[in-house]
């Protein structure tokens, strides 16, 4: 039996490195990028274990479930870790890093992310990075819900080890995830002792069998529907340019709080300013009395094609997420959510103006 998917030519080397090299424009960056085989979390870990030991002091933000994870990370690394956390209602200020590092100037790492799609806010990483660059200290982000919802620049910004996914704002797979890697990042790895090694988590053997040979030799056989995927995605946002993708969700986000707003029946914004709002996804508030993991079974049951899921752990009593990223960025996508959750807050005796919902929703997409 013969299928188009099994009897594909083995990728090469060089389209693997074609596609990487895509990847970096995407990116807008000339640090090195890393694609490598498996999930964001991969990456993410990889490039905490690499950098982080003993001698570290890390600035952890936490704005949502995936700073926390990083702390407990560093800390597995032997890091010293100061955790800085702000509700997740909010976003962290580049005046809470500057006054965490007056208090602790031997601060050398600094963890963040920049969208948390799991609770909707995003962090402004552009004055962030300029205070990180004052004081020298390496900066990892985590930028995997974000990139092709709103601008991502780990040059312009100073980022020395940015970690991106596909599968949210690209559209694109699950399975590949990618890494941009400064040269004061390759150089504490290097001086890292306790930088894993013949490992999958190894950005090292990466650095050293792939990129210093000339990336002509693969370290192992690589995914390969999964990065045929991720070219054909990353193609796909090139043909209709980046700032074309990246605006599609940011009127995605003000059309769904737009709606949310006028909809009633005391559902509202979890997070309460617009501008610390992140494009790819809107978190909304379940109204007082009602939990949020209900309302959203509720209203799956009259669609359940919306893009809508219930908050994580202890947010599922109170936090709806509206996941209009990738290719529900559409006006369609924010009109059924909003239809959904009016009719589940009808039917738990709550009034509510789907039309009202509608039409703000509209107006706020134009």
């Amino acid at each position: 039996m013969t299928h188009p998917f099994l009897d594909l030519a083995p990728l090469t080397a060089a389209h693997f490195a074609s596609i990487e090299d895509r990847v970096a424009r995407l990116l807008s960056t000339e640090q090195d990028v890393v694609i490598t085989q498996g999930e964001a979390l991969l990456p993410l870990e990889g490039a905490i274990r690499s950098t982080a030991g003993p001698g570290t002091t890390a600035l952890n933000v936490i704005t949502g479930p995936y700073g926390q994870t990083f702390g407990d990370w560093l800390r597995d690394c032997g890091a010293r870790v100061i955790d800085l956390a702000v509700p997740f209602h909010t976003a962290v200020t580049a005046e809470q890093i500057q006054d965490a590092f007056a208090e602790h100037p031997e601060i050398d790492f600094v963890s963040l992310v920049h969208a948390e799609a799991a609770t909707g806010n995003t962090n402004p990483v552009g004055e962030i990075g300029e205070v990180v660059r004052r004081h020298g200290a390496l900066f990892y982000l985590d930028a995997v819900a974000s990139i092709g919802a709103e601008p991502v620049l780990p040059d312009a910004w100073g980022v020395d080890l940015c970690v991106i996914g596909a599968q949210k704002a690209m559209g694109g797979p699950a399975g590949v995830s990618a890494v941009s890697v400064s040269e004061r990042a390759w150089a504490r790895m290097a001086a890292n002792p306790g930088a894993p090694r013949r490992s999958y988590l190894s950005l090292l053997d990466w650095k050293e069998r792939w990129i210093d040979g000339g990336r002509k030799t693969l370290l192992h056989a690589p995914a390969q529907l999964e990065m045929l995927a991720l070219e054909a995605c990353v193609e796909r946002i090139e043909a209709v340019g980046p700032a074309a993708v990246m605006e599609r969700h940011r009127r995605a986000a003000e059309a769904t709080r737009a709606g949310a707003r006028a909809l009633g029946g005391g559902l509202e914004p979890y997070v309460y300013e617009d501008r610390e709002a992140a494009p790819v996804a809107t978190t909304l508030r379940a109204p007082s009395g009602v939990v949020a993991s209900e309302l959203v079974a509720r209203a799956l049951e009259s669609d359940p094609a919306v893009p809508l899921v219930a908050g994580g752990g202890a947010l599922a009593k109170e936090m709806i997420r509206v996941n209009h990223y990738g290719v529900d960025a559409t006006r369609g996508a924010v009109r059924a959510s909003l239809s959904a959750l009016g009719a589940a807050l009808a039917a738990a005796g709550l009034g509510v103006d789907v039309e009202g919902a509608l039409g703000a929703a509209e107006g706020a997409w134009r």
